[in-house]
C-alpha cells in the first residue's frame, strides 16, 4: 500500500484506498469497514501523496510528516482522545513531531485529521509513508 492509492473524500468521514483508475466509476474501498463505494466525477477526492503541512521554512509532504510522527510513536498514537482533547494537547503534539510547523496556517482541525489519520494508517498495516527512492533523493539533497 502507498500514500498515493490513499485519498479523502471531501464530505465522507475515514480515508479510503483506491482500487481502480481504469474507469469511470472509480472503485474505493473504506480501510475501517473495508466496504467498497463508486467515485464519480462530482465526487470531491484528493490523494494523501498530494497533501502538505504548512512550515516556517515551507511545506512538508505529508508522508515525511507520517515519518516524523512513526520516529516518535512508531505503533500507533496511544493516547489519541487524551491529546484531541484539548488545543494545547494538540499544539504540543505538533511541538514534539514537527517543532517547526507553522503556528498561524496549521489549524486544531489540520492536527486533529493528522492523527486520526496516522492511526487509521498504521492499523491497516502501513509500514513505511515515503517511498525508497524519495528517501533517498531527500537524502541527498541534504
Amino acid at each position: 500500500m502507498k500514500l498515493t492509492d490513499i485519498i479523502s473524500i471531501s464530505g465522507k468521514s475515514g480515508l479510503y484506498k483506491l482500487i481502480n483508475r481504469t474507469r469511470m466509476p472509480f472503485t474505493a474501498e473504506d480501510l475501517e469497514s473495508g466496504r467498497r463505494m463508486p467515485l464519480f466525477a462530482r465526487d470531491n477526492i484528493v490523494s494523501l501523496a498530494d497533501i502538505s503541512i504548512y512550515t516556517e521554512e515551507g511545506e512538508k509532504p505529508l508522508g515525511e510528516v507520517f515519518e516524523e510522527i512513526k520516529s516518535k510513536h512508531p505503533e500507533t498514537i496511544e493516547n489519541e482522545s487524551e491529546v484531541l482533547g484539548s488545543s494545547s494537547n494538540l499544539r504540543s503534539f505538533m511541538e514534539e513531531v514537527l517543532p517547526i510547523y507553522d503556528k498561524e496556517k496549521v489549524h486544531d482541525s489540520d492536527i486533529k485529521k493528522l492523527i486520526k489519520w496516522y492511526n487509521l494508517l498504521r492499523k491497516a498495516g502501513m509500514e513505511t509513508f515515503v517511498p525508497k527512492e524519495d528517501q533517498d533523493s531527500s537524502e541527498n539533497k541534504e
